[in-house]
């Protein structure tokens, strides 16, 4: 599996190019300038850079994503729970559930998860 590491303001630009795409990377600038504050060329640098990872291209100076926002999150979420639980979700879940009580609502949708996988 591709480990693909963000940092916090990566993860804001990766969003801006997600809620855009497919984002002209005129307009994607003028969206970085308001949202993040940025200059052109910062843009284009971590544009570069996240494409050379393998998350975004620029074809014809339109940028859309090669691994899709629920990708990138599920594939974060694996490695954390392989990382820190040895790969076990139901010691995630008990670890995760210490602290916070389910709603019936989420627990109906974790039932209704697992009898889809059955």
């Amino acid at each position: 599996m591709t480990e693909y590491k963000l940092g916090v303001v990566e993860k804001r630009f990766a969003d801006i190019i997600w809620q855009n795409e497919p984002v002209s990377s005129g307009e994607l600038v003028r969206l970085c300038e308001k949202e993040l504050n940025w200059k052109k060329s910062t843009t284009y640098t971590v544009l570069k850079k996240l494409c050379e990872r393998g998350l975004f291209v620029n074809n014809d100076k339109t940028v859309t994503s090669l691994i899709s926002k629920q990708e990138f999150y599920a594939m974060q979420t694996e490695k954390f729970v392989e990382d820190t639980f040895e790969g076990s979700l139901p010691a995630f879940l008990a670890a995760f559930t210490t602290r916070k009580k389910l709603s019936e609502t989420e627990i109906n949708e974790l039932k209704k998860i697992i009898e889809e996988m059955e």
